[in-house]
């Protein structure tokens, strides 16, 4: 529980620390906040990497990320907790170094098919604008972003899990 806790409490941080606005539609930022989320479904399982998802996108609802509000509290559940799910399910299964990269892969495709249906549902309502607008920005800069987004924080899970994994278990050993 403590490592869940402190997992949590890096993702907030490194959302609060790590924001870079996508240069067609600034109103998206990339932040490294799911990082952590990875990190812990990959040590405990997907069940508990979606916890870890619901409490960080619920803490960072109501503070960091306020101003999306319950809107955002969704997305980020759906998005990150469907990439959670399935890549934890997948690496629990075979814990190599290649099923870790293929849940991975699978877990960006994953994430990036559901934020594309959830922008449109979600974001007309978000920011009050004609589904059809949201629709045209789809292909352009809606997918791309999810794309970029979920894939440097898979591939920077990719670089930094053994090392973290390692650690960890370490500690928990002592």
């Amino acid at each position: 529980m403590v490592t869940l806790g402190a997992l949590a409490a890096c993702s907030i941080v490194l959302m609060l620390l790590v924001r870079i606005p996508f240069p067609p539609a600034p109103f998206l930022e990339y932040d490294p906040a799911d990082i952590p989320i990875l990190i812990g479904t990959f040590l405990f399982g997907p069940w508990w990497g979606f916890l870890l998802t619901v409490v960080v996108s619920v803490i960072q609802g109501f503070t960091v990320s306020s101003g999306s509000g319950i809107i955002g509290i969704v997305m980020h559940i759906a998005a990150t907790g469907c990439f959670a799910l399935a890549a934890g399910a997948i690496y629990r299964r075979h814990r190599s170094r290649r099923a870790a990269y293929f849940a991975l892969a699978l877990g960006v495709l994953l994430q990036t098919t559901v934020m594309a249906g959830m922008n449109l549902w979600l974001t007309p309502i978000f920011m009050q604008t004609p589904r059809e607008v949201v629709l045209q920005m789809t292909l352009p800069v809606i997918l791309p972003f999810n794309i970029i987004k979920a894939g440097a924080n898979a591939a920077v899970t990719a670089l930094v899990y053994k090392r973290i994994s390692r650690l960890i278990h370490k500690e928990l050993d002592w």
